[in-house]
Order: C-alpha cells, then sequence, then structure tokens
C-alpha cells in the first residue's frame, strides 16, 4: 500500500486520573450513588410528620446535608428547609441544583456538633450514616442536646443510621453502580478495620467514574462508630430533652414499626422534643 492509500487510524488515549481526595468533594458524582433513595426518604419524612406532631410542618432542619438531596426535595414539597454542612463543594453544588429548580433553602457551613441557628424547626432529619461520622460519645450527645434546642416542643428529629449487633461481622464490603447519560459510576465500600473497643471502623469509598473523555478514580477513606442497640438506648437516656418514640427499618414503611432489641440492624428513630 503506498503512503497516498494508507489509511490513517488514530486511537483517542483514555485519561485516568488516580486521586486520594474525600469525595464529598466531588458531590456531582456522590449524589448520583443515593438518588435512588430520595423519594423513600422524603415520603417516609412526611408521613412521620402527619403520624408524629400535632401541628403543621412548616420549617424543617437537615445537618449534615451534604449535597443536599433532601434539602431540594423537601424544598420541591413546598416546606422552608435548612441545611447544615461542613463541606463548601456539597453546599454549592446543593445551591447550584437549588437554582436550577427555581428553589430556596437556607444553607449553612457548619459543624453538626457546635451551631446556633434563631429558627425553631417544627422537625429535622439526618439520613444514610451521617450521624456516625461523629466519632465520640460526647460528640453524639452534644448533638442531640443541639437538635433538642433548635426543635419546637413537640418536634421530631428522625434519626437514620446502622447498628452492629454483637454477632454482626465487623468486616465487609459493597459494590453499586449508577449510569447516568453517557457517565458510569461503579461504586465500592470496605471496612479497612474495626474495632469494638474504640467503637470505630475505619471504611474505604472508591468511585470510579467512567466517561467519554477519560476516567476518574477517587479513594476517601474515613472513620465511622459503631453502635449496638444497647449503646443507643444509653445515649438517648442521657439527653432527656428528647424521647424516643418509634424505630423503623431502612424499607420506611410507616406502617410497620420494629422492635428495637439486639437484632435491628438498618435503624430509622423517631425523636420527639419533650
Amino acid at each position: 500500500m503506498s503512503p497516498s492509500t494508507e489509511a490513517k487510524v488514530t486511537k483517542k488515549k483514555t485519561v485516568k486520573k488516580e486521586v486520594s481526595k474525600s469525595w464529598y468533594d466531588y458531590p456531582q458524582y456522590y449524589d448520583l450513588g443515593f438518588r435512588d433513595i430520595v423519594l423513600d426518604e422524603a415520603n417516609f419524612l412526611e408521613k412521620a410528620f402527619e403520624k408524629y406532631i400535632s401541628k403543621p410542618v412548616q420549617k424543617v432542619f437537615e445537618p449534615g446535608c451534604g449535597t443536599g438531596r433532601l434539602v431540594v426535595e423537601m424544598a420541591k414539597r413546598g416546606y422552608d428547609v435548612t441545611g447544615l454542612d461542613l463541606n463548601a463543594n456539597a453546599l454549592a453544588y446543593c445551591q447550584k441544583k437549588l437554582d436550577q429548580k427555581s428553589l430556596e433553602a437556607k444553607l449553612i457551613q457548619g459543624d453538626m456538633t457546635h451551631f446556633k441557628i434563631r429558627t425553631k424547626f417544627d422537625a429535622a432529619f439526618n439520613t444514610l450514616n451521617t450521624f456516625r461520622h461523629l466519632l465520640t460519645e460526647e460528640q453524639a450527645v452534644a448533638h442531640l442536646n443541639l437538635i433538642a434546642d433548635h426543635l419546637k416542643k413537640g418536634g421530631i428529629y428522625v434519626l437514620a443510621f446502622h447498628l452492629t449487633p454483637m454477632d454482626a461481622d465487623l468486616y465487609g464490603s459493597e459494590r453499586w453502580s449508577i449510569q447516568s447519560g453517557k457517565t458510569k459510576i461503579n461504586y465500592s465500600l470496605s471496612v479497612r478495620n474495626s474495632s469494638r473497643k474504640s467503637r470505630v471502623e475505619d471504611l474505604r469509598i472508591t468511585m470510579s467514574i467512567q466517561k467519554p473523555s477519560g476516567k476518574i478514580r477517587v479513594q476517601d477513606e474515613f472513620g465511622l462508630r459503631l453502635y449496638t442497640a444497647s449503646q443507643v438506648k444509653s445515649m438517648f437516656a442521657s439527653v432527656p430533652k428528647l424521647e424516643l418514640l418509634e424505630v423503623y427499618d431502612f424499607w420506611y414503611d410507616i406502617n410497620e414499626p420494629q422492635k428495637f432489641d439486639n437484632e435491628i440492624v438498618d435503624s430509622v428513630f423517631i425523636l420527639r422534643k419533650k
């Protein structure tokens, strides 16, 4: 074949970036990983408001709101929403989503254990293990007391996180994938270390993001506090301003409250301000 007739083939290179950074700094990809549970969570919240609060609910608060999955959804449903989070990137992403949908919410950058908001809320909520980022009993109790101080009398706090029964395997892994347009994200979560003595498990999260322009791999490691049912009961007892009304699981069925015993794992607690 002569040079004039020889076909020239150019192969596009795939660029792969290895990033060790908080996955919360990639809110657009983090957000996609949990989009499928938003409606179940929001529907349950509204049913809990109706069941446990005697007055109409308008002002709601989400500490640890992250990318604002629920902030946006609850604002869309007409609630006056306030969200608080430490991560500026996540809050900026949340604000962008609100602006795109012509919605309003108040977003505050702050710590779940140190905040002061003038508003008293009808209800508050914290889901998907965010509470477990508080690694000490002092931090957890401080947070619960702050929530009580920011709720109106009779207001509720819907708090959802995983428990670790005494006979549970302390090590495990989970994988799932999400497709959005031409972007596919593979998520991988694994326990790297776990101690019942320190009551902390160290997690490694990996996001493998495949886009037409290439691939990005983000890896993050962080600790979460471990809880058994008895440890949760003891913690709640140390916050007398809140009373535990009922416990549900992650099926979010308001008609199916669960027995609060050592068998429960995926737990949704309904706490009410006395």
